[in-house]
């Protein structure tokens, strides 16, 4: 039997960040946007062994209300989406974004229905929830509706105040990096910065990853165990990133670039790539009169 598959929840192997709320366009009811996420990885070992992967996710961002507490916003997978996707109960959700503070859930009761329903489809019991599966990707079954705000996140564009010599910060990175002005005109201007990997960061990020790898194989180990493992590694690397703007200064494109290379206490080096492209744009918006 096909088992659903949860979009954005697969085991990864790169530095995720959480970008910071920053500077926004005015919105109106019915500003819609189809946001899209790529994700490529290469992998070159010391032995000539070599890998890759591909990925890209779409969602659409409409915009329903604008009142005194913020904006609500529903959130939802493409008019034509894969017969995988169909089955992901997050979507459509909608949330509030207030002028302040984290986005805020609004049809919980509707997903949750939703989850109940998805789990009877995939003849599952509730006791599966937390448990990870492989089935065409490895992923995490998810039945808390607050996991549909955690995906959304993963595509918010949204960014500290983009200048020149300013601090910027992310997550997985070693210390604060500085954003460099690369090119300014009149459709819009691009910043970059680079940063250090956090060693530390990557190692949990594997262990973590262990962890779910050996639950699906049926032979479980702690995350004491799996850190202990990992800590054997000698991990260094950059993240850098680009960020391209509008007219308006709001970013419509962020490209994530992590290189990280790791030996092991044998001397085998693996070298790895992630690039990470999150692209924004308007695909419909109110007729004024």
């Amino acid at each position: 039997m096909r088992r659903p598959k949860m979009l954005a929840i697969a085991v990864v192997t790169s530095i995720v960040g959480v970008p910071a709320i920053g500077k926004t366009v005015t919105p109106h009811v019915g500003d819609t946007y189809e946001i899209t996420m790529i994700r490529e990885m290469a992998q070159k070992s010391s032995d000539d062994s070599t890998g890759s992967s591909f990925d890209k996710d779409t969602i659409i961002e409409r915009v329903i209300d604008v009142r005194d507490g913020g904006t609500e916003i529903e959130y939802d997978l493409p008019k034509s989406p894969t017969n995988e996707e169909a089955k992901d109960w997050k979507f459509p959700v909608r949330v509030l974004r207030p002028q302040t503070g984290p986005l805020q859930l609004l049809n919980r009761a509707e997903l949750e229905g939703r989850v109940d329903k998805w789990l009877r489809a995939a003849k599952w019991t509730r006791d599966v929830c937390g448990r990870w599966l492989f089935s065409w990707n490895a992923f995490r079954i998810e039945c808390d509706p607050q996991v549909a705000v955690t995906t959304i996140e993963t595509f918010d564009l949204s960014e500290a105040d983009l200048r020149d010599g300013a601090p910027y910060q992310e997550g997985g990175a070693l210390s604060t990096g500085i954003l460099r002005k690369q090119k300014a005109s009149a459709e819009g201007e691009t910043f970059v910065v680079q940063m250090d990997a956090d060693p530390d960061a990557v190692r949990r990020m594997r262990a973590e990853s262990d962890v779910a790898v050996s639950e699906m194989l049926q032979k479980p180990v702690t995350i004491e165990a799996a850190l202990l493992k990992r800590a054997e590694e000698t991990v260094s690397g950059t993240i850098s990133i680009t960020f391209e703007t509008g007219p308006t200064g709001v970013v419509r494109r962020r490209t994530k670039v992590t290189e990280l290379r790791t030996q092991t206490a044998d001397g085998h080096s693996t070298t790895e790539t992630v690039t990470q492209t999150l692209e924004r744009r308007m695909i419909s918006e109110p007729v004024t009169s």
